[in-house]
C-alpha cells in the first residue's frame, strides 16, 4: 500500500499544473482501498518484478474506480465522501464532470503502458461496463418496481466489475493459470455485488458519522436497491400501495417506517449474507497451496463482520 500510494503520488505530475491540486485532494480522499487489496491478495506480491507489475495495476483500477466516485457524487448530489466535502460540492458539477473524464483518461494512460495489450484490454471493458450501469440505473431512477434479477445485474457492472477486474489481474500479472484466474474473476464480481448490496442497506440504516458519505441518496434520486425490491417482491398489495404513496411524495420517514415494521432489513441482511456466502464458496474451487485462497477469505471476513455490526445495530435480539 505503501508503493501504491508513492506511486499514485507521482502520477499527479503528469496532468496539467492547473489541475493538480484537484486530483491530489481525489487521491488522499480516496478512502479505503479495497479494490488495490483485492490485486494484492489475488497476485504473488512475494515476486519483487511482480509486486511492481501489481503496484502499477492497482493504480490503475484505483483511479478509474475514484473517477466514478467523482461522477456518482454528482450524480447522487453528495456533499460528503469520506468524511470530506465531495470535489463536486466544493468546486461545482462542471468541475467534477471533466475531472472525472481526465482520471478516465490517466487511467487508461497508465494501461497503456504494460508490455502486454492484455492489460488496457480489459481495464478499458471494465471502464465502459460500469459506465454502462450508471446508465441503466439512471434509466431505471423511479422505477421502484425493478426486477431482483435487474438489480443484481446494475451491481455486477457498477461495482462487481472493479472488484473482479481487480482480481483477475492480480492472478494474470502473477501468471497463474487460465483456470485458476478465471476464478478468480468469478469470486470478485460474486464479493462485489455483496459489497454494494451491503453499501445500499446502509444506505437506509447506516450510521453517516461512522461511514463518512452523505447517506439517504438513493431515495432522493429515485434509485430502486435491495429493500424497496424486496417489499414489493411481497406482493402485499395493501404494503405496496403504502409504500408507492410514501415514495410518490418523498415522505423517506414513512418509507423507512413501512420498510422497517414489514421485516425488509432483516430480508436484506440475510439476502447479502447469502451473496457473500456464494462469493466464499467460489474460493474453494481454488487449491489450499495457492496464498490468494486464504488471502480472499480473510479480506472476505471484513464484509462478514461489517454485516454482522449492521445486524448487532439496528435489528431486534
Amino acid at each position: 500500500m505503501a508503493d501504491l500510494t508513492a506511486f499514485l503520488n507521482g502520477q499527479v505530475e503528469d496532468f496539467e499544473p492547473q489541475i493538480r491540486f484537484l486530483v491530489d485532494y481525489c487521491l488522499k480522499n480516496s478512502g479505503k482501498r479495497i479494490r488495490p487489496s483485492l490485486v494484492f491478495l489475488s497476485g504473488n506480491g512475494e515476486d519483487p518484478k511482480v509486486l511492481e507489475k501489481l503496484v502499477q495495476v492497482s493504480a490503475v483500477v484505483e483511479m478509474v474506480h475514484i473517477a466514478t466516485l467523482v461522477h456518482d457524487d454528482i450524480l447522487d448530489g453528495a456533499d460528503k465522501r469520506r468524511g470530506q466535502p465531495t470535489i463536486s460540492s466544493k468546486y461545482g458539477q462542471h468541475t467534477a464532470v471533466l475531472l472525472g473524464d481526465a482520471l478516465f483518461s490517466h487511467a487508461l494512460h497508465m494501461a497503456s503502458q504494460f508490455d502486454t495489450v492484455e492489460v488496457c484490454r480489459f481495464v478499458s471493458r471494465s471502464t465502459r461496463r460500469v459506465c454502462s450501469g450508471e446508465i441503466l440505473q439512471t434509466f431505471r431512477r423511479g422505477d421502484w418496481k425493478l426486477e431482483l434479477d435487474d438489480y443484481l445485474e446494475m451491481l455486477d457492472m457498477k461495482t462487481g466489475e472493479l472488484f473482479s477486474i481487480s482480481t483477475y489481474l492480480g492472478g494474470l500479472l502473477s501468471g497463474y493459470s487460465k483456470q485458476y484466474c478465471d476464478t478468480l474473476r468469478k469470486f470478485g464480481s460474486e464479493l462485489g455485488i455483496a459489497y454494494q448490496a451491503y453499501d445500499d442497506l446502509t444506505d437506509f440504516i447506516g450510521d453517516e458519522s461512522k461511514i463518512g458519505k452523505t447517506l439517504g441518496t438513493d431515495l432522493v434520486t429515485g434509485k430502486a436497491t435491495l429493500p424497496l425490491i424486496q417489499l414489493f417482491q411481497m406482493k402485499n398489495q395493501s404494503l405496496t400501495d403504502q409504500l408507492s404513496e410514501a415514495l410518490s411524495t418523498g415522505n423517506g420517514t414513512e418509507v423507512r417506517r413501512i420498510l422497517e415494521s414489514n421485516g425488509i432489513y432483516e430480508a436484506g441482511i440475510n439476502f447479502v449474507s447469502d451473496l457473500w456466502n456464494k462469493a466464499v464458496s467460489t474460493l474453494d474451487e481454488l487449491p489450499d497451496t495457492l496464498s490468494a485462497k486464504q488471502n480472499l477469505t480473510a479480506i472476505s471476513q471484513l464484509l462478514r463482520e461489517k454485516l454482522d455490526e449492521l445486524e448487532q445495530s439496528h435489528l431486534p435480539a
